[in-house]
């Protein structure tokens, strides 16, 4: 008896968006298609850059302080200034997906689900350890590429929060502002804003013996 030809088996396909796509779907990624296929979550970030999807977890706990800290300030400033300013929303930049931690748009976002990147007026990134070169080099890059007018860098390093603010000047960030914590950090645009660095961390770092975590094994 003949046997049927072999046939390869079809991508799956789904009725609801679910991570499972990132096991079949291999063509390039665009933002319009990770909205699409993928789930909404509260737990990793989940961007598209030049065709490929990036999932970020979530970074620790100074991360989180020291970025709802800074939304509470920077968000009665930048109202002052008929400025919208959101956590980790969507922002589309052509076929690439970002979800800056800090994100300053001259228009409302409510009811939406993204926001295109010409909306930006600041984009934010909080350092995190594991991802010092994207937070410090490449994200900033990637704004100026498409003209985000600035940068807002916060460093919580060794547990000393730094805040650093670039303007852009002929395609490139340039520094404008800066400080320390103990000394007052003080920009003029795209609103008038002041904050002391420290006031970042509002707590001292809870003792932790070795194991998973802990500072052992961040040496």
């Amino acid at each position: 008896m003949a046997q049927a030809a072999f046939a390869p088996e079809p991508a799956p396909q789904h009725t609801e968006p679910s991570f499972d796509v990132l096991r079949w779907h291999d063509e390039p990624w665009t933002a319009q298609l990770a909205l699409d296929l993928l789930p909404e979550t509260n737990g990793p970030k989940v961007e598209v850059l030049s065709g490929s999807v990036i999932v970020t977890p979530h970074a620790g706990y100074d991360h989180q302080d020291a970025e709802l800290d800074l939304a509470f300030h920077l968000k009665q400033a930048a109202r002052r200034a008929k400025l919208w300013l959101y956590l980790e929303t969507n922002i589309v930049s052509g076929q690439d997906l970002f979800i800056p931690d800090i994100v300053i748009l001259d228009a409302p976002g409510g009811g939406r689900t993204t926001m295109d990147i010409d909306h930006a007026v600041l984009l934010g990134e909080i350092v995190s350890p594991g991802n010092r070169r994207k937070d410090i080099i490449d994200r900033p890059r990637e704004y100026a590429a498409v003209g985000v007018p600035f940068f807002l860098r916060v460093d919580l390093r060794n547990r000393v929060p730094t805040i650093a603010l670039y303007e852009l000047i002929e395609g490139e960030y340039r520094p404008v502002a800066a400080a320390a914590a103990g000394t007052r950090f003080v920009m003029r645009e795209p609103f008038e804003f002041s904050i002391d660095p420290a006031d970042l961390l509002g707590e001292e770092a809870a003792p932790t013996g070795p194991g998973p975590g802990s500072a052992d094994d961040e040496a």
